[in-house]
């Protein structure tokens, strides 16, 4: 099957269906691996660079490892048959997309809030942020909730299917792997500052091109690309992060409204910078309509990276 096809299937495969709950995700696979050398390691190693050492293992370990699995699957199932390789494929790469998930994520908050169920919608919050959601106002859960969609509509979104163009689902899952090390131990607070550093560093690296294409694909799709752009240089640098300030300054851009603010994270304040000006209020109609850039902003790299895989598989013909 050609690798336009596979492509094409996986992402309608992640429209159509996301991830659904019954089934196993390769992502908690790795969850399982990085848990594991975590026991394994911090309780034995105490020094910062041996711990350093130990996170460069595991991260470049479970990348790589990952990546030249999926390809022995699959070269060892085309051995056998390429419809088997290509339909393991497809399931594999649709695993990668996160579209579907990030949109019913956000949708799951917003339904319960929209019926004026504050505890409800603090409640299903506190499975998609890190932050408390205790004592969040309706404000502060409408922030959560477009902060996550813009921050992850980079990193859950537009990178895999990036990476999917470059090097199908051996690279997408790599990066999966990366991006779950960061979710997971790429934190500057002990006992990861140390552990968690490579993690950390590799997903700033992997996700630098894809945040700064997403903000622009926004800043396109907004109809007002040099406010969006100007607005984005100047809020976006602020963020600690080099890639989460860039996709939130843009969706904040984009919808009108100001993000960043008060946040508390097992109950210790941390300022975050803000983020846009606000233009609109923050209410469900801005998230939904956040959710709805992010897709028009998946859709655009999927057509587009189709289009570029079709045309380079039939120029090599």
């Amino acid at each position: 099957m050609p690798a336009a096809t596979v492509f094409a299937c996986a992402a309608l495969l992640d429209r159509l269906v996301g991830d659904p709950p019954q089934l196993l995700h390769p992502v908690q696979v790795m969850g399982v691996a990085i848990s594991a050398w975590e026991r394994l390691v911090l309780p034995r190693v105490k020094g910062a660079w041996g711990r350093k050492l130990a996170g460069i293992a595991l991260t470049v370990g479970l990348a790589g490892g990952t990546a030249v699995g999926c390809r022995l699957v699959l070269d060892t199932l085309g051995a056998l048959h390429t419809w088997m390789a290509a339909g393991v494929e497809v399931v594999l790469l649709a695993s990668c997309f996160a579209g579907r998930s990030l949109g019913d994520a956000a949708r799951e908050v917003l339904a319960p809030l929209i019926a004026s169920d504050l505890a409800a919608a603090r409640t299903a919050l506190s499975r998609y942020v890190g932050r408390d959601t205790t004592d969040l106002d309706e404000a502060g859960v409408l922030r959560a909730v477009l902060e996550t969609v813009a921050e992850n509509t980079t990193d859950a979104v537009i990178a895999p299917i990036l990476y999917a163009l470059l090097g199908g689902a051996p690279l997408a899952l790599a990066f999966k792997a990366v991006s779950t090390l960061d979710s997971m131990i790429g934190y500057r607070v002990e006992p990861y500052t140390h552990f968690g550093w490579c993690a950390a560093r590799t997903d700033d690296l992997a996700n630098w091109l894809p945040a700064r294409l997403t903000a622009l694909t926004v800043a396109v799709l907004s109809g007002e690309p040099g406010r969006v752009i100007a607005i984005v240089r100047r809020d976006g640098p602020a963020d600690p992060s080099p890639n989460s300030g860039v996709s939130i300054a843009a969706f904040a851009a984009a919808l009108g409204v100001r993000l960043g603010g008060e946040n508390r994270y097992q109950g210790q304040l941390k300022m975050k910078p803000l983020m846009g000006d606000p233009v609109r209020p923050l209410t469900a109609a801005t998230v939904n309509a956040g959710v709805r850039l992010m897709d028009r902003t998946a859709l655009v790299w999927t057509v587009v990276g189709g289009v570029l895989l079709f045309l380079l598989e039939n120029g090599r013909g």
